[in-house]
């Protein structure tokens, strides 16, 4: 993949397989855009901690949410973190074993985290977060209380520190091997929705789910 821009920073700059890296803004927003899994890390009472969350974008910066009384939320806001995003997209067979690889891709922001202290900013964040995984629902759902909305941490990241590495290729065996008699190639992986299984006590008229959450939520 060609490098679409510099790096916005030394802790950005690919160091190893820079040719599947890029920092251009518009891939890193698209991938966010397109996998809604993250992972923060950063640090707890001097040890490393790595936790997965939910994540969203509003404009040019990455959100994630969690309890106000988690100390991983408590101790982020702030403080400088790693934030990432990966999907894997294939696993790839090769001819020898430590030739085996994966297609993925992947996002790494870099910054100190912030906590919305406004409530109304955090409730237009977490419509945000609604309205992204599940379009014209957010209307419908039971308004949060006062007191839902202070035990709720909403933190954010701007995506100016940020690179991207996609990998989609195949086998890279090298010609020696490719005579080897067994099977290489690629087997794709794709995260999708299953079969909508109802709460048991649902409101009369309400056995079937919107055909709008009948969809991958990993795309692109």
């Amino acid at each position: 993949m060609p490098e679409h821009s510099p790096p916005p920073s030394a802790r950005t700059r690919a160091r190893r397989q820079h040719e599947l890296a890029s920092y251009d803004p518009a891939l890193v927003r698209a991938l966010v855009d397109a996998i809604p899994l993250a992972h923060v890390g950063h640090l707890i009472d001097g040890s490393p901690v790595v936790t997965p969350t939910l994540q969203w974008r509003i404009g040019e910066r990455i959100f994630w949410h969690g309890s106000s009384a988690s100390r991983m939320m408590k101790a982020a806001a702030g403080a400088e973190v790693c934030l990432t995003v990966t999907a894997v997209d294939g696993m790839v067979l090769a001819r020898s074993g430590l030739e085996h690889s994966t297609q993925y891709r992947s996002v790494m922001v870099f910054g100190r985290a912030a906590a919305l202290k406004d409530p109304a900013e955090k409730e237009a964040a977490l419509r945000a977060m609604m309205e992204r995984l599940f379009p014209g629902r957010w209307p419908e759902l039971r308004p949060m209380t006062a007191q839902e909305l202070k035990a709720t941490a909403v933190l954010s990241l701007p995506l100016s520190e940020a690179s991207v590495k996609v990998s989609a290729g195949g086998p890279a065996d090298p010609p020696e091997d490719r005579a080897w008699p067994v099977w290489a190639g690629v087997l794709p992986l794709r995260m999708a929705t299953g079969e909508p299984q109802p709460a048991p006590d649902l409101a009369p008229g309400l056995a079937e789910a919107p055909p709008g959450y009948l969809r991958d939520f990993f795309f692109g």
